[in-house]
């Protein structure tokens, strides 16, 4: 017989309405310009919190995480659903015309997180070597996929390599402690530009082509969101979405009936999950050259961040929140790995005399994403927050990608 929940609330649809209200009331909180909440979540991160109270939820007994099948729907059809989201809002051309030294910075960013990885498992294997034992290179593919893309990426790694759900909850504090220090320092690097500037003799007239681009295209794309405008991104969101599902389950089927000696298997390729995520993702890419694009003006990816946050709570539903203090030395992991991104960073701006706010933001475009990306821009100028938004949705259609390979690497590695 399956085991009976002990939780007080085990009706899925009530737990998803406390979901629901626990999110809107971080985020009415996390908007309120002055007071307490305002000094509260400068101290604690809104994504954190977001997180975090499901996680006591399930702590104390009031819902079961493990025996809720909200987590499966959400991960099935909300989270592709939202990569397709912030794909379609990638403006390539907008990308391209920021020049580029903005794009090498972001790529030399996500190198930083694949490379850090690594180096930082190779580390902690001499430092301390149980930290790295049994199956933590499985959870560093969950912060590979976050700091690379975002949550939506980060999710996907966890179902591709099958990470615990009490492993997870460790990467998780290990992703946003150490993400959110970096963050810091990128903020309090800002108003102190002009002397990295002239350390690395950067030239930053291309700044001010910025402001005037970001003003016109704001200028341009901005308007009131119709009825119809939300139905269409509910049907390239979900319909997208479907399609994923209905291209998987064969390929899959396929995969699976080849030779054994192919090997497929050890590189997840027999993963129904990951060819969903593989093909959600392109087919956003896709559609980011189409006319399809301008759904952004209307909201695309605040809808994809819509179904994020769900998942995210549904995740935060599973988690120990005692799971770090079992493994502290987890911490130091984060620090070597995000210590070699920023080396990486700063001795390639001085290599090709990039301004901060290239390395800023093509560093907070990964390990933020669009969530503090467009904070650290606005750092520098308010008119450049939007150049956040565009790298971070540009790492959303890497993040899978690149954390599936950083995956591969680690694999290797742990033997």
């Amino acid at each position: 017989m399956p085991d009976i929940s002990t939780a007080l609330i085990t009706d899925d649809a009530v737990v998803l309405g406390l979901l629901a209200v626990t999110l809107g009331a971080v985020f009415w909180t996390a908007s309120r310009p002055d007071g307490f909440w305002q000094k509260f979540y400068n101290v604690v991160p809104a994504l954190l919190v977001c997180y975090l109270v499901p996680a006591i939820f399930n702590s104390i007994g009031l819902i079961d995480g493990a025996g809720s099948g909200l987590y499966p729907m959400a991960r099935d059809y909300l989270l592709p659903s939202a990569l397709v989201l912030f794909c379609v809002a990638m403006d390539i051309g907008a990308i391209l015309r920021l020049g580029p030294k903005a794009l090498i910075m972001f790529l030399t960013g996500t190198a930083g997180v694949m490379l850090g990885a690594l180096v930082s498992f190779w580390a902690m294997g001499f430092i301390h070597p149980e930290t790295v034992a049994n199956e933590t290179w499985r959870g560093m593919t969950t912060v590979a996929g976050s700091w690379i893309g975002g949550g939506a990426n980060q999710a996907a790694m966890k179902e591709v390599f099958e990470v615990d759900a009490t492993l997870f909850g460790q990467f998780v504090a290990v992703d946003v402690i150490v993400a959110y220090f970096w963050m810091a320092i990128l903020l309090f690097m800002a108003p102190r530009a002009a002397a990295f500037d002239r350390w690395v003799g950067a030239d930053t007239s291309a700044i001010e082509d910025l402001k005037r681009h970001i003003a016109t295209y704001q200028a341009e794309h901005a308007r009131v969101p119709t009825m119809t405008d939300f139905m269409l991104i509910f049907a390239i969101g979900l319909g997208l979405t479907g399609l994923s599902h209905f291209l998987a389950t064969p390929l899959v089927g396929w995969i699976q009936s080849l030779p054994l000696e192919w090997r497929l298997q050890d590189y997840s390729l027999d993963s129904r999950f990951f060819w969903i995520v593989v093909f959600a993702t392109t087919f956003g890419v896709i559609l980011s050259f189409t006319r399809a694009r301008r759904l952004e003006g209307a909201g695309a990816s605040t809808i994809g961040s819509v179904m994020l946050y769900v998942l995210i709570a549904t995740i935060g539903m599973q988690m120990d929140l005692k799971a770090l203090a079992d493994k502290p030395m987890l911490l130091l992991l984060g620090a070597i790995w995000i210590s070699v991104h920023a080396v990486l960073l700063v001795g390639v701006a001085r290599l090709i005399r990039a301004p901060l706010f290239f390395l800023a933001v093509g560093s907070q475009a990964n390990i933020g994403g669009a969530a503090s990306a467009p904070v650290v821009a606005s750092a520098f100028h308010p008119s450049l927050a939007p150049v956040g938004v565009l790298l971070a949705v540009f790492g959303y259609a890497l993040g899978t990608y690149c954390a599936y390979i950083t995956g591969l690497g680690l694999q290797w590695l742990a033997g």
